[in-house]
């Protein structure tokens, strides 16, 4: 008996403390988060969104928006009483309903698009009016009417939406919202990125609804002037440039309307790289100072009167006061992406306050969140709307930590301590936000600051307790001539916000250029980091192994050894001694500077005439650079001038690239790569990493059909220039040297 038991005991199965379920253990961990589950929900939304950006064509989506439909009726339906299951399901319906709306959102917005380039002559209503004074530039946009004709008076069709840029001179002080114009502008569809990683301007345009971009031509007639002289932003923008000309008038217009155009480019560039841009676009920083005095102002006003102080609740007064205030602001400011998640942020903290409750809270942030994706689900894709909330969400999840709570409760002590410690707490707060804020714009803009958080310390307390109260009253005092005293105190703390951006950006080791950041390691950089911030127990710090390896994978990508533009046209190439050079010395700034930050460079491009590798004339480059013990030669046309056939057929079967903005001879058979115009068509702006084993990525995707790529097209247009099909000037090979460039003799 004794021995049957003892069997029987063997044989028992173990208690349940001594079992590991893996379903118990995610209800308990969920149950102890449970009060932070609401927060997935605006990740949820923007999972969908995203979802649609990455797949190509509407049958994924449908077959995406089915399966995540399919998944969380079924965790519902399986799982009623557990929050996991309940947890999946919700996740996976809201993730459904974001890429539902974005599509629906891309769908109906649709407008079409110019179909090829073309010069016309038009009549059109302004729609907006952006002042670009710092390069002499004034930016409209049209809404064409139907009387659109090209060079030969034969009528065209234009899209519903087209944006120009004219000279300040050209356009007439009677130009603002609503006036109906007559131009002629040469206008072209809205280009994609220009090479991998480069930004893309279709896609904007598409959710802007323009069709259209070029440039405008005097002389600009005024068929009927705007109402109200282009309106109160304008108006006070143009007021603001009157009592403070330069950067300093251009900093305090953004202030007070959102407007940068009037910053220089010098100036606008050191506040990027001392990590000083975000003062530039009017976000919580702004909207905050905004309603703190209002409230302020309205609350001391009506606390003067004891009836009104007896009888009304005057911090409810105040606050929709501050309300009212900070709705006129966004509007004012242009309904900009961050304006708006601030504006209903402080909107959500006035009610919070109002009823008594905890004000800011990452549950306000997922408001927010939520708010601005329901509205423009296609902001999440943009640097704005990614920087704006990355900020916002790092500094509460900083400030809700139990350790941070504990360190900045009020305690008893000195002034200087006291002092010390929102000094740290301040630096704490930057140096949260640049860790956080770095992989976005590593991965938008190509760069890294590494002194933001210490220039931020000085910069934020004097824009908002200095800089914009001075703007405020000098603006007040304006309104009774007053003002000239005020304006120049803000000149004055302007100066001083400006010289410490160029100290910054001047300083060794300010900026980090790195090149483009590869899509899957952004996004396990921003899973790791939702998954820190929105989570509470210790399971939280699994979000440091995406985070690590999203880290370590865009560090070691190799940058690319060869860009080519989308046209074929530009070139950049790596060095043996690691420096990019450029194929044409006229290339613009805007293309030298955005090659230069696609490829990890910081500095100025070379030209590729100039190195001891390339063999070049004035209409064709060869260039031999050495990478992974094997050698690789690029051959590219730099002119429009016709090269003799078979020469350049010889030159091709030599090289293992080639790169043409033409139509090159169908036996121009190179080693390895054509990159000709019929390509490039195809593929877009290319980037080559050459090695062992050679990488190629392109801006175009075989099979993408997202709206802005396959576009409903106006009629196409006359062609604004007719190719030349003949010319005199002399063929000129690679190896000539009777060009003005350097050549040397073939390896």
């Amino acid at each position: 008996m004794a021995s049957s038991a003892a069997a029987a005991a063997s044989i028992r199965p173990p208690s349940r403390q001594t079992v590991w379920r893996p379903g118990a253990a995610a209800e308990r961990w969920l149950e102890a988060e449970r009060d932070q589950l609401p927060l997935w929900l605006p990740v949820a939304l923007g999972a969908g969104i995203a979802i649609w950006f990455l797949l190509p064509d509407s049958r994924a989506w449908t077959a995406a928006a089915l399966t995540l439909v399919g998944v969380g009726l079924a965790a519902v339906a399986l799982g009623r009483h557990g929050r996991l299951a309940r947890a999946v399901g919700t996740g996976a319906l809201t993730a459904a309903l974001g890429l539902g709306l974005i599509w629906w959102r891309a769908e109906r917005i649709a407008s079409r698009v110019l179909a090829g380039p073309t010069v016309a002559r038009f009549t059109a209503t302004v729609d907006r009016v952006e002042p670009l004074a710092a390069r002499g530039l004034v930016r409209l946009t049209l809404l064409p009417a139907a009387d659109a004709t090209d060079a030969r008076e034969h009528a065209v069709e234009l899209p519903p939406r087209v944006r120009v840029n004219l000279a300040e001179a050209d356009v007439p002080k009677s130009v603002g919202q609503g006036a109906i114009i007559k131009l002629r502008a040469r206008l072209m569809p809205p280009p994609a990125a220009a090479v991998p990683g480069a930004y893309d301007f279709a896609r904007q345009a598409w959710f802007w609804g323009v069709g259209g971009t070029g440039r405008g031509f005097a002389p600009v007639t005024v068929v009927q002037a705007a109402e109200g002289g282009g309106g109160l932003r304008a108006a006070l923008s143009r007021h603001i440039g009157e009592r403070l000309p330069g950067s300093e008038g251009g900093i305090a217009a953004a202030l007070a309307t959102g407007d940068v155009g009037a910053i220089g480019l010098e100036d606008a560039e050191a506040m990027r790289r001392a990590g000083l841009a975000h003062l530039l676009s009017v976000s919580g920083l702004h909207i905050t100072a905004v309603i703190a005095a209002t409230f302020l102002l309205v609350l001391r006003l009506l606390a003067l009167s004891p009836w009104l102080a007896l009888r009304i609740r005057l911090p409810l007064v105040a606050a929709v006061a501050g309300a009212v205030a900070a709705i006129g602001y966004t509007l004012l400011t242009g309904s900009q992406v961050p304006t708006i998640r601030s504006c209903v942020a402080a909107l959500l903290v006035l009610a919070a306050l109002a009823m008594g409750r905890e004000a800011m809270t990452l549950r306000l942030v997922a408001t927010g969140a939520l708010v601005v994706l329901l509205f423009r689900p296609e902001s999440l894709a943009g640097p704005s709307f990614q920087l704006s909330f990355a900020a916002i969400t790092a500094i509460v999840a900083l400030h809700e930590h139990p350790r941070m709570r504990v360190f900045l409760e009020p305690h008893e002590e000195g002034i200087a301590r006291r002092g010390g410690r929102a000094l740290v707490s301040l630096l704490a707060t930057g140096l949260v936000v640049e860790v956080a804020l770095m992989p976005i714009a590593a991965y938008h803009f190509h760069r890294a600051g590494l002194y933001g958080a210490l220039a931020n310390i000085v910069a934020i307390p004097l824009t908002t307790f200095v800089i914009m109260p001075l703007e405020a009253g000098a603006l007040l005092l304006d309104l009774i001539g007053l003002g000239a005293p005020l304006w120049w105190l803000a000149g004055v703390a302007l100066s001083a916000l400006l010289w410490l951006a160029h100290v910054v950006a001047a300083a060794p080791g300010a900026v980090a250029a790195l090149p483009a950041t590869p899509g899957g390691a952004f996004g396990l950089m921003v899973g790791g980091g939702l998954w820190l911030a929105l989570w509470r127990t210790r399971w939280r710090r699994l979000g440091l192994a995406p985070l690590a390896f999203g880290v370590g994978w865009a560090l070691t990508t190799p940058a690319p050894d060869l860009l080519v533009t989308g046209d074929g046209r530009h070139l950049a190439i790596r060095m043996g001694d690691g420096q990019m050079a450029l194929l044409r010395d006229r290339a613009g700034d805007y293309t030298r500077t955005m090659l230069a930050e696609n490829s990890g460079v910081a500095g100025e491009l070379a030209l590729l005439p100039d190195q001891g590798e390339a063999r070049c004339s004035a209409d064709l480059c060869m260039v031999d650079v050495l990478r992974g013990g094997r050698s690789w030669r690029v051959l590219a046309t730099r002119s429009g001038y016709p090269v003799p056939a078979l020469e350049l057929i010889a030159a091709c079967r030599q090289s293992d690239i080639v790169v043409s903005e033409r139509w090159l001879p169908r036996g121009c058979r190179p080693r390895w790569l054509k990159l000709d115009r019929p390509v490039l068509a195809g593929t877009g702006g290319v980037a080559i990493t050459f090695g062992d084993a050679p990488r190629v990525v392109t801006v175009l995707r075989a099979g993408d059909r997202h709206p802005w790529r396959v576009p409903p097209m106006v009629a196409r247009p006359t062609p604004a220039w007719t190719p030349r099909r003949t010319s005199n000037r002399r063929n000129v090979g690679p190896g000539d040297d009777s060009r003005r460039h350097r050549t040397t003799t073939s390896s």
